[in-house]
């Protein structure tokens, strides 16, 4: 056995019904003076609630999904402006992408606050989007000293959005099993992340307003992070950020959507994480045991329901076939990625995808 594995310095704080409190603690071990809150107009009254008290300089709300160059330009000049010394981000990934966006070019810490699954919050990656075209690079500058995770603000979240967010975290479990930088430590905490996935979000949608399944999906959203981080994203996070780039699809029911047909495109060619992923859904074949979830879930399964056309398919296949990663356990083609959005694209059956050279047989949907 030979490996690297590389962990990264920071502090993780789950309590029901302990932002507040959490959030207090870190302010004074910063010895922070000038706070600034990042949070989204549809989360300032909570952002309000847990920050009361805290000396904040400056609230934002401007919060814009995939991370616009020209609305993170606006933040860091407030922020500048204002002085701060430390970032609160209170929300899911589009907020805590803002607030990595502002750390990257001054250097002001963040605490991040999760109001879904989404998993930035753990990572040291930034996104960053011009135009149609998203670019992601790591930093250690963006990576927040301490992520608060606090279940009671998360029963609002609906129901349909927590799945979606937490498919989102299940791909990055997924996806980095097949990474540059796959590792086996890695592969501990993402195959948890998914079994506590699959505990979880079960629950969420049985128990809504219960703490148990949602207590379950942000600790499997940091373990989604944190082996994600590590090992890298695959071919699943290339496609999703070429179509959230592009056509500005919606985050975390694009990642949700694509996963099952990345999962079965793959499967067959990564038999080793096949067998870890089908264990921790506990089915006998990984695209099975998904297939099952999804369908409990009642998951987002087709891209045209988000405004993704047709049309597209082979614009599309063209933008993210240069960025397939060389490391991937299959060989990718620019026919490969049209027949898999198309498949994505109708929601049709996953399996389609799990020999080479496989062809669409079901039929499209007009």
């Amino acid at each position: 056995m030979e490996f690297i594995y590389e962990s990264h310095p920071q502090r993780v704080r789950l309590k029901s019904g302990g932002a507040a409190e959490g959030l207090r603690a870190e302010v004074e071990i910063a010895d922070a003076q000038r706070v600034m809150v990042v949070a989204a107009a549809a989360e300032e009254q909570l952002a309000d609630e847990i920050t009361a008290g805290l000396p904040v300089a400056l609230r934002w709300n401007e919060v814009v999904m995939h991370v616009p160059v020209e609305v993170a330009e606006r933040a860091r000049a407030a922020a500048k402006s204002a002085d701060v010394d430390l970032l609160v981000s209170v929300g899911g990934g589009s907020t805590t992408g803002l607030a990595k966006a502002i750390a990257l070019t001054s250097g002001v810490p963040i605490v991040a606050v999760a109001t879904t699954y989404a998993g930035s919050e753990a990572t040291n990656v930034w996104g960053l989007t011009t135009g149609t075209k998203k670019t992601t690079g790591v930093d250690g500058a963006v990576l927040p000293r301490c992520v608060i995770y606090d279940a009671a603000l998360t029963t609002t979240l609906p129901v349909e959005m927590s799945v979606a967010s937490g498919l989102n975290a299940l791909a990055h479990c997924i996806d980095s099993m097949w990474a540059a930088n796959q590792n086996p430590v890695a592969d501990a905490l993402a195959a948890e992340g998914i079994r506590a996935l699959a505990t979880g979000l079960p629950q969420v949608v049985a128990e809504p307003h219960g703490l148990a399944g949602r207590e379950h999906a942000l600790y499997a959203a940091y373990l989604s992070a944190v082996s994600f981080s590590s090992a890298g994203g695959g071919l699943h996070h290339k496609i999703c950020h070429a179509l959230g780039g592009k056509y500005n699809l919606p985050h975390a029911q694009t990642h949700a959507v694509v996963l099952p047909y990345v999962l079965a495109f793959n499967g067959g060619s990564a038999l080793a994480a096949e067998r870890r992923i089908a264990g921790a859904l506990g089915s006998a074949t990984a695209v099975d045991g998904l297939a099952s979830l999804y369908k409990a879930l009642d998951a987002p399964h087709a891209l045209r329901d988000y405004g993704f056309e047709q049309s597209e398919f082979a614009a599309a296949a063209g933008a993210i076939l240069p960025s397939v990663p060389p490391s991937n356990p299959r060989l990718v083609t620019a026919k490969d990625l049209e027949q898999l959005l198309a498949a994505a694209w109708e929601g049709a059956d996953p399996h389609i995808l799990s020999e080479p050279q496989a062809t669409l047989k079901a039929e499209v949907i007009r």
